[in-house]
C-alpha cells in the first residue's frame, strides 16, 4: 500500500494551501483507487498536479489532448507521461513532461508531495501524482500540437461549483465523477483525482448526483478504478 509523501512547505506558501498538504501527509492509495500493483509493479509514470493562483483565485493546470491522438482524443488530462532512463525520480519526470507539453518552466513549481501510487491496469502503469504549487504562473501553451490541443488554468471555485459536477456513464456502464468547467468535459482518472483532492482540502462543496451524460466515444478506454480511466497516461 502505497501512502502520500510530503516533501516540504516551503516559505510563502498560501494558507489555503495547509488543509490540503495536511492531509495529503496521512493519505492512502485506497483513498483514491481499490486497486493495488501486481506484485511485479508496473510501467513507471508521473503525472503533475499544479495548483496556483490567478485572476479568479486558486487554480489547477491541465491539458486537453489532441482529437488525432489515438488514445484520449480531446480528453483533458494532467500533464505527464511515461518515465524516461534519464528521469532520476517521478519528480523529474512530472517536471519535465509538463515542460515538453505545455512549455512550463520548472524553477516556477515548487513540488510539495508525492501522493500514492495508482494503479492502471489495462496499460499495466504505475501512477505519482506529483502535487505541486505554482509559485510563478507565467504563460503556457501547447509544444506538441500532435499531442496537445489546448492549456487550461480551471479555478478551483469553478471546480467545486456544484452546477459544474456531473457524472458520466462509459458505453461499459461505469460511471463516475466529471466536471464541466471552461468548455471542458473532465473525466476519468484526471476527474477522479481532482474529485478526492477536493475533498480532502475541504474545498468541496455538497453537490447532488444530478446529471448522467453519457460518453459519446465507444471506443474509450474502460476505467478501471474509482474514477480512473486504465491508461490515461500515455506512453
Amino acid at each position: 500500500m502505497s501512502r502520500g509523501q510530503v516533501l516540504g512547505r516551503p516559505d510563502g506558501l498560501p494558507g489555503w494551501f495547509d488543509p490540503l498538504l495536511a492531509r495529503v501527509a496521512t493519505c492512502r492509495t485506497e483513498d483514491f483507487t481499490t486497486l493495488r500493483p501486481p506484485a511485479g509493479g508496473g510501467r513507471p509514470s508521473a503525472v503533475l498536479v499544479l495548483i496556483g493562483e490567478g485572476d479568479s483565485g486558486p487554480d489547477l493546470l491541465v491539458l486537453q489532448r489532441a482529437a488525432t491522438m489515438r488514445n484520449h482524443a480531446g480528453q483533458p488530462a494532467f500533464p505527464g507521461g511515461a518515465t524516461d532512463r534519464e528521469d532520476a525520480d517521478a519528480v523529474a519526470t512530472a517536471l519535465r513532461e509538463a515542460n515538453e507539453e505545455v512549455g512550463l518552466d520548472p524553477a516556477g513549481a515548487e513540488v510539495l508531495a508525492l501522493l500514492p501510487d495508482l494503479y492502471i491496469p489495462v496499460s499495466s502503469f504505475v501512477v505519482t501524482p506529483v502535487l505541486a504549487w505554482w509559485r510563478r504562473p507565467h504563460p503556457v501553451s501547447p509544444r506538441q500540437p500532435a499531442e496537445v490541443a489546448h492549456v487550461a488554468r480551471l479555478p478551483i471555485s469553478e471546480l467545486v461549483d456544484p452546477q459544474n459536477r456531473i457524472r458520466v456513464r462509459h458505453p461499459s456502464g461505469w460511471i463516475g465523477p466529471a466536471f464541466q468547467v471552461r468548455g471542458l468535459l473532465v473525466w476519468g482518472f484526471t476527474a477522479g483525482v481532482i474529485s478526492t483532492l477536493l475533498d480532502m482540502a475541504g474545498w468541496a462543496r455538497p453537490w447532488a448526483p444530478g446529471a448522467l451524460v453519457e460518453l459519446p466515444d465507444a471506443s474509450a478506454p474502460v476505467p478501471a478504478a474509482r474514477g480512473g480511466a486504465p491508461d490515461e497516461v500515455l506512453p
